[in-house]
């Protein structure tokens, strides 16, 4: 939500009478009450979902697509020409970005072919042979957000945790402070914003206390690895540690604007308004570092409250 009214900020200063149009398979989502417009779409795993996207973007002459969930981020990569054709532009990197962000397997190597430190993997005859020592983190390769990522401590924890993930992996357990830096890459590639937040606290895989930080070396890391994505393109959302010894290791791509990115907004890295801004042909001055430094964000559950005949209508 806090997304959307970003957006609906930058349409405003900008002077644009733009619609804001909320997509979703429910009608029962907050979302559909912050935006103009409420549409609902089948599910991403069904054959129909790019057609129906398609359908309404050509009746509510969509100029920009905004994808947030990770399921549908390279199938959109993949499709991102379709949409071009209608005059739709589809706020996705290359279907190259997206394969590598989607199994984090791709993920490690491409970090290490890029010389950016990332966690040890081990496969699993490694942990069963003792080639390795607890703690490790389990995870799914195609999981997101959080689910299923497991600290074990040893032998007995990771033979019950690991005949309960689906295509498990295996890593280096990192201690240090986690970092999510937000970076926007414009259309060419080329990234024009960086802003490393520190996640203070987290709930549910989301941070819900942070603080902007201008690391020099964490921001120079950040853009070398926007720079070596295949076809990097729009908001990119990067998960890093830095450890005690002072090392920078990099654990997670996501090719999407990442849920804590308001406090990024707040002290000044206007994505919202520097994409509609391209997409209208315009060139923004944007600094690389010009975002207040050690602004802190604090999140909190909020209510609304919507009568039932307004939610479900028939």
């Amino acid at each position: 939500m806090s997304l959307i009214r970003l957006f609906r900020t930058a349409l405003d200063d900008l002077g644009i009478d733009g619609k804001l149009v909320t997509a979703d398979i429910r009608p029962d989502i907050p979302a559909r009450f912050t935006g103009d417009i409420h549409e609902l779409t089948p599910r991403v795993d069904q054959v129909n979902y790019i057609d129906s996207l398609l359908g309404t973007c050509e009746r509510l002459e969509i100029a920009l697509l905004v994808p947030l969930i990770d399921p549908e981020l390279h199938l959109l990569a993949q499709h991102r020409e379709r949409f071009t054709a209608l005059g739709v532009e589809v706020l996705i990197s290359a279907p190259g970005v997206t394969e590598i962000s989607f199994d984090k397997r791709n993920t490690s190597a491409f970090f290490r072919e890029a010389d950016v430190l990332t966690p040890d993997d081990y496969c699993i005859e490694d942990v069963e042979a003792e080639k390795c020592s607890f703690p490790l983190l389990l995870k799914p390769a195609r999981g997101s957000g959080s689910i299923g990522v497991v600290k074990l401590q040893d032998m007995n924890e990771f033979r019950f945790f690991v005949s309960r993930t689906p295509d498990p992996l295996v890593q280096e357990f990192v201690e240090g402070a986690e970092y999510t830096v937000d970076v926007l890459a414009d259309f060419s590639g080329k990234p024009r914003s960086v802003v490393p937040r520190l996640r203070m606290q987290t709930r549910a895989g989301e941070v819900s206390k942070g603080i902007t930080a201008k690391h020099r070396e964490l921001i120079e890391q950040a853009v070398h690895v926007v720079d070596s994505l295949p076809g990097a393109r729009g908001p990119i959302t990067l998960q890093c540690f830095l450890t005690g010894a002072g090392e920078i290791k990099f654990i997670e791509i996501n090719p999407r604007f990442g849920g804590g990115f308001p406090l990024s907004a707040a002290a000044g890295a206007n994505f919202p308004r520097w994409i509609i801004e391209w997409v209208r042909g315009l060139d923004p001055h944007i600094e690389l570092i010009g975002w207040e430094d050690e602004l802190m964000m604090f999140r909190f559950d909020d209510a609304m409250m919507i009568p039932k005949h307004k939610v479900f209508r028939p």
